[in-house]
C-alpha cells in the first residue's frame, strides 16, 4: 500500500497481523452478535460486483438461519468498490464543489462571450473595411477565432502556471480541516492540467465563434457610412448580450443562494451544544499490552497508578482514563428495562457505552443533573451500576425517575443499577442529536484501550510531555498514540463542513465579482456607444434624471429577468443540497431574499457608475463627434 493510503484507516502507521481476540470478549461473542469488522477482499477476474453481493446475500441468508436469536442476525452485509468506501462521506461535498466550479465557469464564460461581442461590435469599420478590400467572411470569422484562442492558451498557460504554484499547497490549507497531513508532498496531476488548459482553450474558442459570426455578418456600407460614430451593435447583437448579463445573474443567485445556505448549516452546527467542555482539554491513547493487563484487575491497577501519579504533577487541573474519547467513535452495546418484558437479543435496542474512571465528568466537564456519580465502593465485586444521559432518561424512562431501576447490560443480560443521570454529549458526531448513552465504571469493565484525559492550561507538547514522563515511570513500555487537544478533535469533526464553508463562500465571491463586472461592463460600453444619442436627448431637453432612469432602466431589465430565473433555479439547487444542511430548510426565504436584494443591490450599483457618467455628457461635445 502507498504512504498515505487514505483508507480504512488514514491515521494507522504500523499494520500487523495477529489472531481475531479480545480481552474480555470471549470467542464465541466475537464470532456472533457483533459488527465491528470489515472484510477487504480483492475480486477474481471472472468475478463481477453483481455476482459477489449475490454470494454475500447468499451468506447472510444462511448466517441468518443458523444464528436467529442473534443481534446480527437482521444485518445485511454492504458491499460496496474501495473508492465508493473511501468518498461516500465526501461525494456529495465533491459534487456540491464541482456544480459551484462549473458555475463560475459559465458565469466566466459569459463575461468573456459579452465582452468580445462588444469588442467585436466596436470594429465594425474595421471589419467593413477588409471586407473591401477583399477579406472573406472565412476569413474574417478565422481571424477574430484565432485572436479569441491566442488569449485563451495565454491564459490557460497562465492558469497551469498558477496552479503549479499553488496546488501542492492545497494540503497545507486542508489540514487545517480534516485530518490530513500538513507536510503531504502533492503534485499536480498532469492529466487534470491537461484536461483544464484544454478546457479553457476550447471555452475561449466557443465565446469568439458566436461574436466572430455576428461581426463578419454586419452591414458592409452601414460600416463604412459609420465613420467615426459608436455604435451599440445591431438589435440581435444587443439581445444577446442581455441574455449573456441576465444568464450570469441567474448562476450568480443560484451560487450565492447554495453557499448562504450552506454556510448558515455550518453557523448552526458549529454552535450546536456538544456536552463537554473542549477548551484546554487533552487527550492521549494507550493500548494496553494483553500478556501484562489480560484481566480486568490488572486493567485497574494500571488506572490507579497511573492517576495517582499524574495528581502529584503541578499544572495540571484534573485527570481521568476512560474507554474512548467523544466524536472518536465508541462501543455500542445491548440493554433492555429489567421491570417489563425482556425482548429476545436480536430486537434489542443498543446506544453508546463507556467505561470511565473517576473524575471522568469533573474532568470533561459534564453536569450531574441528578443522583451520584461513581464512587470507591462501586468496585468489581460490588453491585453492577451505571450512568445514563438525560436524552436516554426521557427515551427510556418516559414519565418516571430512572434511578433506582435496573438495565439488562450486554448480551449476557447483565443486571445494572442506574444510580445517576448526566447532561447529553454528542459522541459520534456533532450533527447527530444525543441520544441513550450510559456510563460504567472501570472498576467493573474495561477493556485494554485507555484514553487519558488531562484538563490543563498548559500548551498540548507540554502536556504530552508531562504525560510521557508519567508513563515512562508507571510502565515505561507502553507508548501514547495520538496526543492531541480536545479543540482539535471538534475542530476536525467540523472540518469537511468548514472546508466546504469556506470553497464556496470563495466561489460565491467570484461569482458576484464577475456578475458585477459583466453588467458594468455591458452597461458602460452601451453608455459610451450612445454617446451622441445621449447628447441629442439632452439638447433637446432631457434633464439629468431622464437619461439616469433610461439607463438604469435598460441595464436593470436583463438583471430582474435573470433575478426571477434564478430564485427558481435556487428553489431545485435547495431539493439537492438538503441532505447536507443541518437546521435549516432548504426553501429559506429570508436567505433567498437576502441573496436577492444583496445582488440586485450590487447590479444596480455597477449601473449607477455608467448611468451617472452618462448624465455627464456635454451635448455640445456630444453632438460634434457627430
Amino acid at each position: 500500500m502507498p504512504a498515505n493510503w487514505f483508507g480504512a484507516n488514514p491515521v494507522a502507521e504500523v499494520w500487523t497481523t495477529k489472531p481475531i481476540q479480545l480481552p474480555g470478549f470471549s470467542y464465541e461473542r466475537l464470532m456472533r452478535g457483533t459488527s465491528f469488522l470489515r472484510v477487504v477482499g480483492r475480486l477474481k477476474p471472472s468475478v463481477t460486483l453483481q455476482q459477489a453481493q449475490a454470494a454475500l446475500t447468499s451468506l447472510d441468508q444462511s448466517y441468518r438461519a443458523e444464528y436467529s436469536s442473534k443481534i446480527d442476525s437482521g444485518f445485511a452485509t454492504s458491499f460496496r468498490t474501495l473508492p465508493d468506501d473511501v468518498t461516500q462521506n465526501i461525494r456529495a461535498g465533491f459534487i456540491t464543489l464541482f456544480a459551484a466550479v462549473c458555475f463560475v465557469l459559465l458565469i466566466a464564460c459569459s463575461n468573456v462571450a459579452n465582452l468580445l461581442l462588444v469588442r467585436f461590435s466596436g470594429r465594425r469599420r474595421e471589419i467593413a473595411l477588409r471586407m473591401a478590400i477583399g477579406a472573406s467572411r472565412t476569413g474574417i470569422v478565422r481571424l477574430f477565432v484565432f485572436e479569441s484562442l491566442l488569449v485563451s492558451v495565454s491564459a490557460g498557460i497562465v492558469g497551469a502556471f498558477m496552479a503549479w504554484r499553488l496546488v501542492p499547497l492545497v494540503p497545507r490549507m486542508a489540514a487545517n480541516f480534516l485530518p490530513l497531513e500538513a507536510n503531504s508532498v502533492t503534485s499536480l496531476s498532469v492529466p487534470v492540467l491537461f484536461f483544464t488548459i484544454g478546457l479553457a482553450i476550447v471555452t475561449g474558442l466557443l465565446m469568439g465563434v458566436y461574436p466572430a459570426f455576428q461581426a463578419s455578418h454586419s452591414d458592409l456600407v452601414d460600416g463604412l457610412k459609420e465613420g467615426g460614430r459608436g455604435t451599440s451593435g445591431s438589435l440581435r447583437q444587443q439581445r444577446f448580450r442581455k441574455i449573456l448579463v441576465g444568464a450570469q445573474v441567474a448562476l450568480s443567485v443560484t451560487l450565492l443562494a447554495g453557499a448562504a445556505l450552506l454556510i448558515t448549516s455550518f453557523i448552526r452546527l458549529s454552535q450546536q451544544n456538544i456536552g463537554f467542555r473542549s477548551q484546554n482539554l487533552w487527550t492521549g491513547a494507550i493500548t494496553l499490552p494483553t500478556a501484562q493487563y489480560s484481566d480486568a484487575p490488572s486493567r485497574q491497577r494500571f488506572v490507579e497508578q497511573t492517576l495517582n501519579a499524574l495528581h502529584e504533577v503541578p499544572g495540571l487541573e484534573s485527570v481521568t482514563v476512560s474507554g474512548d474519547i467523544p466524536l472518536a467513535g465508541g462501543n455500542r452495546t445491548l440493554f433492555a428495562r429489567a421491570d417489563r418484558d425482556v425482548p429476545p437479543i436480536e430486537k434489542r435496542a443498543s446506544a453508546p457505552s463507556h467505561d470511565i474512571a473517576p473524575d471522568y465528568f469533573k474532568t470533561w466537564g459534564i453536569p450531574l443533573l441528578a443522583g451520584r456519580e461513581f464512587s470507591e465502593h462501586d468496585g468489581a465485586d460490588g453491585q453492577k451500576v451505571c450512568l445514563i444521559s438525560q436524552a436516554g432518561a426521557k427515551k427510556i424512562y418516559p414519565n418516571e425517575n430512572p434511578i433506582g431501576k435496573t438495565l439488562l447490560v450486554s448480551s449476557l443480560s447483565v443486571p445494572y443499577e442506574i444510580v445517576g443521570i448526566v447532561g447529553d454529549v454528542r459522541s459520534i458526531r456533532v450533527a447527530e442529536a444525543p441520544g441513550m448513552e450510559f456510563y460504567i465504571p472501570w472498576a467493573q469493565e474495561s477493556f485494554p484501550f485507555a484514553n487519558i484525559a488531562v484538563r490543563s492550561n498548559l500548551k498540548v507538547d507540554a502536556v504530552t510531555k508531562l504525560v510521557q514522563s508519567v508513563m515512562a515511570k508507571v510502565n515505561p513500555g507502553l507508548a501514547i498514540a495520538i496526543p492531541q487537544s480536545m479543540a482539535a478533535v471538534v475542530a476536525q469533526a467540523l472540518g469537511q463542513a468548514r472546508l466546504m464553508t469556506w470553497l464556496l463562500g470563495i466561489f460565491a465571491g467570484v461569482a458576484l465579482l464577475l456578475a458585477a463586472i459583466g453588467i458594468y461592463g455591458a452597461v458602460a460600453y452601451s453608455v459610451e456607444q450612445r454617446t451622441g444619442e445621449i447628447g441629442v436627448r439632452m439638447a433637446l431637453g432631457a434633464q439629468t434624471h431622464d437619461v439616469l432612469r433610461l439607463i438604469i432602466n435598460q441595464g436593470m431589465k436583463p438583471v430582474v429577468t435573470g433575478l426571477a430565473i434564478g430564485i427558481v433555479a435556487a428553489f431545485a439547487l435547495g431539493r439537492l443540497l438538503a441532505s447536507q444542511l443541518f437546521e435549516v430548510s432548504a426553501h429559506n426565504p429570508v436567505l433567498l431574499g437576502g441573496v436577492t436584494i444583496l445582488l440586485a443591490a450590487i447590479a444596480l450599483l455597477a449601473c449607477l457608475l455608467p448611468a451617472r457618467r452618462a448624465t455627464l455628457v456635454d451635448p455640445v461635445q456630444a453632438l460634434r463627434t457627430e
